[in-house]
């Protein structure tokens, strides 16, 4: 890419970035993946391990029920953790663990092998075979990967719960998914606190019927109720011979499944989303080792939760798959003070730190100060994921994080997509906000409401055009619904959900949920640009926007704002805001009326719920509300 092409505000990689990555040229990998995009996907898969190679690559004549290595036998278990402990890796850590409390755990791939092969086992014991269901419903430790790694060996199918969700969510999906082994830990430690995982689950088994074995793993150890011939304690079966007998690998066909996930839609139940063993592990391994340019001494650090797609895609399976070492933390980013994670990078000698806008938000609020006490040296690749991240934060990211030696991957995709979709890599020029191109061998398009591409920085539906190893199978129990929420409106193509623009230069910038959108006065305004506005000023930490009905102009603009630490609320800071956003979008941006809250309702993923809002001013039903934080 010549420098002279590019317009806007732009941040050039490093010759030492490009001398280090791994694609060195993305335009020439575009190519090459536009030209033959099977033949692309298939010398990558050629880089796992298979037990039988696949006859066809890809099988689209049932779409859009899209088959990937159709043909092909392989387990994303057996490549995450036995082909590294036969290797040089066998004494590498696969995985560094610090909990809220201070505990540490560092695991190796024989180590994790080793254990993952024990909890099989008693999965096993418990009847657990092929194709059954299983629910896990835990916090964030070194267990909750051996469970799912435990079940993709032995050909279950697992179904993650976040551990923060309420007893209607777990029953919920514990009911749909037809699960017959719930695997539960006795609670968590967040903020400082316990979250009583075991008692809630306990609620939501009164009312799931299908559920035989509950297999508890010890973390708080605090008193919890034990069900007779029911609930099994995992430490104490894991000393049993039985754990330890019988090493085999269940060996899966490529289309078999992998996991269930659920994600709430704007509207009705969360819907289950079907992921299988040979697509999503090469979408997963490839995706990881080229964005976030995995090295053999790298140690990266995924800040998400293993009951999101992101922590499955690139907490558990990307980095195993690739032979990496992955951090993980059980707790809060602030607990006990605000340089908790800075701390633990500097302890560890993170590499590259993966989170979300919200979370470096929250972060910036508390200053500077905080992130210089510590030697981030370390790192030299951060990435932002859940959420358009605004410019402003990206720039703190970047500065005072980062130490402007450090590019950010910002990717977008979906739980449904299963690995990053729009990325750039570290040798690719950066502009704050925009996630840049489709990664190779994705081809993506901006449309209006007939179909027709829409021109350079116009808006509209963000679609896919052509399959990708990691997509969505179905909507698990729902093929119609699956058809009918991403393939027909626009036949032959997946619709995101998203609406999105393309500069000049082919840099998508992703403005927001298609909901996530205002109309006033005929013009259609991103609350992501409106949010982005208010952040930029110097009192404000986080921003949410919303349109509510408005006889003139159509919808009016309603701001929620959070103040950072010093800034006091007034009538005349909310003239300055307004004035502000004015300036910064458009005078027919500026928000109708501004709110001070002290917090906003999110999803546990960080995600800002606007219809939770606008349900509030209108004086409605908020809908679902299993996936809200607090």
């Amino acid at each position: 890419m010549g420098q002279n092409k590019l317009s806007g505000d732009i941040y050039y990689p490093s010759k030492e970035v490009i001398a280090k990555a791994n694609v060195k040229d993305w335009d020439e990998l575009s190519e090459k993946a536009k030209k033959d995009y099977p033949g692309f996907w298939e010398e990558r898969a050629s880089e796992l391990h298979w037990f039988q190679k696949w006859n066809k690559v890809i099988d689209d004549s049932n779409k859009p029920f899209y088959k990937w290595f159709t043909g092909g036998k392989t387990n994303i278990a057996y490549n995450c953790l036995d082909v590294h402990a036969k290797t040089h890796r066998r004494n590498k850590l696969a995985l560094l663990w610090e909990g809220e409390n201070g505990e540490f755990r560092a695991m190796s791939y024989y180590s994790l092998h080793r254990e993952t092969c024990k909890f099989a086992n008693v999965l096993r014991s418990m009847g657990v075979k092929k194709g059954d269901r299983v629910t896990i419903y835990m916090g964030r430790t070194p267990e909750i990967v051996m469970a799912m790694l435990a079940c993709a060996r032995i050909g279950a199918v697992h179904s993650v719960v976040y551990g923060g969700f309420s007893v209607e969510a777990l029953h919920e999906r514990i009911e749909d998914s037809q699960s017959k082994v719930l695997i539960v830990s006795d609670g968590a430690y967040q903020r400082g606190k316990i979250v009583p995982l075991k008692e809630i689950a306990d609620e939501a088994l009164k009312r799931a019927g299908g559920i035989e074995h509950v297999l508890v793993v010890k973390r708080t150890g605090q008193e919890i109720n034990m069900e007779v011939g029911r609930d099994m304690w995992l430490h104490e079966l894991m000393a049993l011979p039985i754990a330890n007998q019988d090493y085999t690998v269940e060996v899966m066909d490529a289309e078999d499944p992998l996991f269930l996930l659920y994600t709430s839609g704007t509207t009705g139940k969360p819907k289950a989303i079907l992921h299988t063993h040979g697509g999503y592990m090469v979408g997963t391994y490839t995706t990881l080792k080229y964005v976030f340019d995995i090295h053999e001494e790298d140690r990266f650090w995924c800040a998400a939760d293993p009951g999101w797609i992101t922590g499955h895609s690139y907490i558990v399976y990307g980095p195993l798959l690739n032979g990496a070492t992955s951090f993980m933390y059980e707790g809060a980013p602030t607990h006990p003070y605000p340089n908790r994670w800075w701390q633990m990078i500097e302890k560890y000698g993170l590499n590259i730190l993966y989170t979300a806008p919200t979370a470096i938000r929250g972060l910036m609020r508390f200053g500077d100060a905080w992130v210089n006490r510590h030697d981030l040296s370390s790192l030299r690749l951060l990435g932002s994921v859940g959420e358009p991240i605004n410019p402003e934060a990206w720039k703190w990211y970047y500065k005072v994080v980062g130490k402007e030696k450090c590019p950010i991957m910002d990717t977008w995709w979906q739980t449904e997509t299963g690995m990053f979709m729009i990325t750039p890599m570290p040798s690719v020029p950066l502009k704050p906000g925009s996630g840049t191109k489709p990664f190779p061998g994705i081809e993506m398009d901006i449309l209006d409401e007939n179909g027709t591409p829409v021109a350079d920085n116009e808006e509209g539906f963000l679609v896919i055009k052509t399959p990708w190893p990691a997509m969505i199978r179905t909507i698990y129990g729902d093929d119609d619904r699956y058809v009918e929420q991403y393939w027909s409106k626009y036949p032959g193509m997946y619709l995101t959900g998203d609406s999105a623009r393309r500069d000049e230069d082919g840099y998508f910038w992703v403005i927001g949920r298609v909901d996530d959108v205002i109309k006033v006065s005929g013009y259609r305004l991103g609350t992501a640009e409106i949010e982005s506005a208010l952040v930029s000023h110097v009192s404000v930490a986080e921003a949410a926007a919303i349109g509510l009905p408005h006889e003139i102009k159509g919808n009016a603009i309603y701001a929620y704002v959070i103040l950072k630490a010093g800034s006091q609320p007034s009538e005349e800071l909310k003239d300055e805001l307004r004035l502000h956003v004015g300036h910064e979008v458009g005078p027919i941006a500026k928000p109708e009326k501004i709110e001070f809250v002290e917090s906003l309702p999110k999803t546990r993923s960080g995600k800002i719920m606007r219809r939770v809002l606008k349900a509030k001013e209108l004086g409605v039903d908020p809908g679902n509300l299993s996936t809200l934080e607090e």
